[in-house]
């Protein structure tokens, strides 16, 4: 009767387990480097009209009236793997142009909503890394294109601070057609032609679809969980020129926070015009 070494087959399979676990690692380690990474969504400044409400709410409308827009975020990151658990703020002007909590504000710099939070909240993503937001279609003001604020948080660490924008050809039909968002002046700012639209790419457009009785407008937030980005806080209103005031003859004109409107903001008007659509008659 022939005798086996049984320490030895034990070895040899131990060893044959040990190299296939190896040869696993490996090929998940390439495919994963093998896989496209998506770019990360692009950091912009904060602006000078954020405020911590501390209010975690799916609707940030408190009552306001407008045109009906949910906006729904995925969060992820540069794999594609949804992060859960994450708190995401935003915040926007309302059809006038207006933001809650600050004074002296619209056309004729007389609105002032102090202690106002509306058309800000948080919502934290869930398992699958959404978020969603109801509220109404943002306006515009001065210098700037229409676009809606947000902040990603991991904890208490912002790992975004970001603008996204919205259609212009939208936006002007909404603002031409709609009594509410309509004004004595013509818009000035396209997604064209806005300083930090053109900074932050393409990013941060947001795709807009309509449904019934609402627009909705959605997102894809790709972050790194890690980051600790260094944010652009210019000053809150308050001793500077008002958000949108056009400033005096031969001083450049003003945006929001003050800011010098881009230069290629003040060709707006003329290319806005190209976007309103025909009125009909009877």
């Amino acid at each position: 009767m022939t005798h086996h070494d049984t320490s030895s087959i034990g070895r040899r399979g131990l060893l044959a387990t040990l190299g296939a676990a190896t040869l696993t690692a490996a090929s998940t380690r390439t495919a994963e480097a093998a896989a496209p990474r998506l770019p990360l969504t692009a950091q912009t400044t904060e602006g000078p009209y954020y405020l911590d409400v501390a209010q975690v709410r799916r609707d940030i409308t408190e009552g306001l009236q407008g045109v009906p827009l949910d906006v729904r975020f995925t969060v992820c990151d540069a794999a594609g793997k949804p992060l859960p658990g994450l708190r995401v703020d935003i915040w926007h002007c309302d059809a006038q142009g207006r933001y809650s909590g600050f004074p002296a504000q619209g056309d004729d710099r007389s609105g002032a909503f102090e202690g106002k939070t509306f058309l800000r909240g948080s919502q934290f993503t869930g398992r699958d890394g959404t978020a969603a937001f109801a509220t109404v279609y943002p306006g515009w003001y001065a210098g700037r294109t229409t676009h809606i604020h947000m902040k990603v948080f991991k904890e208490t660490r912002a790992v975004l601070t970001s603008q996204f924008f919205l259609p212009d050809a939208l936006s002007e039909f909404l603002y031409t057609q709609v009594p509410l968002y309509q004004r004595s002046r013509v818009r000035d700012t396209l997604n064209s032609v806005d300083g930090i639209a053109l900074r932050a790419g393409d990013t941060v457009l947001g795709a807009v679809r309509e449904e019934r009785q609402r627009y909705v407008a959605t997102l894809a937030l790709v972050v790194d969980p890690a980051a600790d980005p260094v944010v652009d806080r210019p000053p809150r209103p308050g001793g500077m020129p008002p958000q949108g005031t056009q400033g005096t003859p031969g001083m450049p004109a003003m945006g929001v926070g003050g800011r010098p409107v881009h230069p290629r903001a003040l060709e707006g008007a003329a290319r806005i015009k190209a976007l309103v659509p025909p009125r009909t008659t009877g």
